[in-house]
């Protein structure tokens, strides 16, 4: 890493430990800025809405002037979610009665703001059935994917996932970035399991994938912002880890790419900040969150979920205590969580229908028993931590 880009990460971080109303100020200017800069070229904004993140963002922006349409795929959402985004689609409507239609007929004229509910490129089941399942992170799905393909041609990649070892193109160095957790190379590395004599690999008994997201949230996102020449303001925070982390940290809130051209106000939040600027704008807040309440030390969380996604997302769920989100699903929509756990995939080798219980019993991950008895958690058939 050159030191141009250390000294990014190093302001970003300092901008992280502004206290709140600083960052929220700080927020501010970085959407006026992202809008103006966007304008005035000739293209457009709109708002990437999906949880309570980027809902907040809708009523963030509103607050201090910039109105911009939301767009999302709604439908991928729990219901309660869903609810709110209906009722953000009606406010946005009511509004935009009282919006002087001369103004939409001047030159440039910025996107009236309405809230457009878009479908998938394919439906879950599909992306589930010819893909395979959303599991662990993106980043170890993308490998466990290439491990379950025989005779894959990325041979280098392969040594590199099951051993860490680069080999020539990696200059012979050892990269744990790239390995896999030897508990995951035992569950999914049985296509290669001479890679690693050194242990006993298994072939899982289903599919593993990371293009999840692609066709059912980015492709139809992306595609709209090409047909309106708009690019998002997106509810993503740094603290959130993963992926996303170190692209915010390099390339800051507001990001001006040949490929990629996104605001993020909230990149340099942390979930108190978030949660206590819904509070502060009395966002709604959607059933599946439950309420935001404070903790004997005056901290800030949600009585549900804390985090939430596609219904038939596992990215994660190796993290979660439970009641996880799926114990949730069983409360909130028993019949979706029926299809989910035992029907939505069809094995082609037996015509046996499955779903995410196979997938949860695989990786060690409790979920048949009733979540208001007495559950007896989740564990690591490894020990430890999954």
């Amino acid at each position: 890493m050159d030191n141009e880009t250390k000294q990014k990460i190093h302001d970003f971080m300092e901008l992280q430990k502004l206290p709140y109303e600083q960052k929220v100020r700080h927020a501010e200017g970085v959407a006026h800025s992202f809008y103006k800069t966007i304008r005035a070229t000739g293209a457009q904004c709109h708002i990437s809405v999906g949880g309570l993140d980027s809902i907040t963002l809708h009523y963030f922006l509103e607050s201090i002037g910039v109105y911009v349409p939301c767009i999302s795929c709604s439908n991928l959402e729990d219901k309660s979610i869903q609810a709110v985004h209906e009722q953000i689609a009606g406010e946005m409507s009511k509004s935009c009665k009282y919006w002087d239609d001369d103004y939409y007929g001047a030159e440039n004229p910025p996107q009236k703001p309405l809230f457009y509910f878009l479908k998938s490129e394919k439906s879950k089941v599909e992306v589930l059935n010819e893909f395979g399942f959303p599991v662990i992170s993106k980043a170890k799905a993308k490998k466990i994917s290439n491990l379950q393909v025989k005779d894959n041609p990325k041979q280098t990649f392969i040594h590199a996932i099951m051993t860490g070892d680069m080999g020539e193109q990696g200059k012979f160095q050892h990269s744990d970035k790239i390995k896999l957790p030897d508990k995951y190379i035992r569950l999914f590395g049985g296509n290669y399991a001479e890679h690693r004599p050194d242990l006993h690999c298994a072939v899982a008994p289903f599919k593993v994938s990371a293009d999840c997201c692609y066709w059912l949230k980015e492709k139809p996102c992306d595609d709209w912002a090409k047909e309106h020449n708009s690019y998002p303001f997106l509810g993503l925070m740094a603290s959130e880890g993963g992926q996303r982390e170190l692209g915010l940290k390099k390339n800051g809130c507001n990001y001006y790419g040949k490929d990629v051209t996104r605001s993020a106000p909230f990149a340099i939040f942390e979930r108190q900040d978030i949660l206590q600027l819904a509070l502060d704008l009395n966002v709604p807040i959607p059933q599946i969150y439950g309420e935001i309440k404070r903790d004997r030390f005056g901290k800030l969380y949600t009585t549900r979920a804390q985090r939430t996604g596609c219904s038939m997302c596992g990215f994660g769920i190796q993290m979660e205590k439970r009641p996880h989100r799926f114990d949730r699903l069983r409360e909130d929509n028993p019949d979706e969580w029926e299809f989910y756990m035992r029907g939505c995939v069809n094995d082609k080798q037996t015509g046996e229908k499955y779903g995410w219980g196979r997938v949860l019993d695989y990786i060690g991950i409790g979920w048949a028993d009733d979540p208001h008895g007495n559950l007896t958690g989740q564990f690591d058939m490894f020990g430890g931590e999954i």
